[in-house]
């Protein structure tokens, strides 16, 4: 059974860093798109970050330049290192893996087989 644990959450001041780790089971995270997905209560999921299986990211315009992306293939594992954090990044972030249906970039993948749990991000002003 795939699982998706996510963890590094927390609570930070605005300009400050968080580094999200999403530890798969039972799939392999190197040969296949993981995303990167936030959503705030009563609002729309937003897509956040993608990676694919050659490594090319893409970002919400919302965090370029802030989020970075990333994977290690020995830990099965892929990062979402936020830096330069502000107040409207808090929100529940979400690793997602097996894209079903569209493409593997931000804003143009829509569904997703399977989901962690998802880990709370809290920025204060």
């Amino acid at each position: 059974q795939v699982q998706l644990q996510e963890s590094g959450g927390g609570s930070v001041q605005s300009g400050g860093s968080l580094k999200l780790s999403c530890a798969a089971s039972s799939y392999t995270t190197s040969s296949n798109c993981m995303g990167w997905l936030r959503q705030a209560p009563g609002r729309k999921r937003e897509g956040v970050a993608t990676i694919d299986s050659a490594g090319s990211t893409s970002y919400a315009d919302s965090v370029k330049g802030r989020f970075t992306i990333s994977r290690d293939n020995a830990k099965n594992t892929v990062y979402l290192q936020m830096d330069n954090l502000k107040p409207e990044d808090t929100t529940m972030y979400y690793c997602a893996a097996d894209l079903v249906l569209g493409r593997c970039r931000v804003g143009a993948s829509y569904e997703w087989r399977y989901m962690g749990q998802g880990t709370q991000v809290t920025v204060s002003s």
